[in-house]
């Protein structure tokens, strides 16, 4: 059981970072608040994006670690040091669609988004543990009080904002990553979750017939 939710949780992150490289390949129309932070940083400083997602990644991890460390476990660490990576190997291979300036821009943001989105349900439903990200406004939340949809939005405005100074890509689909995103991850979730317990209910059964 385990190593089908490893594997799960491996292919989830595979999924996002391949979603955040396509995305980059459009970015002139916008990013997510994260990856605008990141390409910015790219830009100013070198580096890869891929490894300014890992610094950001271990960078949450540690102030999670002294805000509460409940949601920091294996996943948390291997979340953050792995989708970066992914999302430069993609971008590496250099056989991503390339921004043409026109609508189908959006449709290939789109197809990102979409990506993304199962690749978060994937990884989340393994169990293996949150990502950096959302440990980071899980602990947020807990000592605020706040709603982790309120702290996410006041969280990923900072983001944005530093990005944007920054002189990050910001545009339309920025604003409206979220309302695609978050549903698809939703839809996503649920189905891997109802996967994952189907997968364990078979193989306890499998057990209770063997100790029979």
């Amino acid at each position: 059981m385990r190593l089908f939710q490893y594997l799960l949780f491996f292919l989830g992150l595979i999924f996002f970072g391949l979603g955040n490289a396509i995305a980059v390949k459009v970015k002139y129309i916008g990013l997510h608040p994260w990856e605008v932070l990141n390409v910015a940083l790219y830009q100013h400083f070198g580096f890869t994006i891929g490894t300014w997602g890992v610094v950001c990644g271990l960078v949450l991890i540690l102030i999670s670690f002294f805000i509460d460390r409940r949601y920091i476990n294996i996943g948390t660490f291997l979340n953050a040091i792995s989708i970066g990576p992914i999302m430069d190997f993609f971008l590496w291979l250099d056989i991503l669609p390339k921004a043409s300036n026109t609508w189908i821009d959006y449709l290939i943001l789109l197809c990102a988004i979409v990506i993304t989105g199962i690749g978060g349900g994937m990884y989340v439903a393994a169990g293996i543990g949150a990502g950096p990200r959302d440990g980071f406004m899980l602990s947020i939340s807990d000592k605020t009080k706040l709603s982790v949809s309120y702290a996410r939005i006041i969280v990923e405005s900072l983001v944005l904002i530093i990005g944007l100074l920054l002189g990050g890509p910001v545009f339309i689909a920025t604003f409206v990553y979220t309302f695609i995103q978050s549903p698809v991850f939703q839809r996503s979730l649920k189905l891997f979750r109802i996967l994952v317990k189907a997968v364990k209910k078979k193989m306890d059964k499998g057990r209770h017939s063997v100790a029979l």
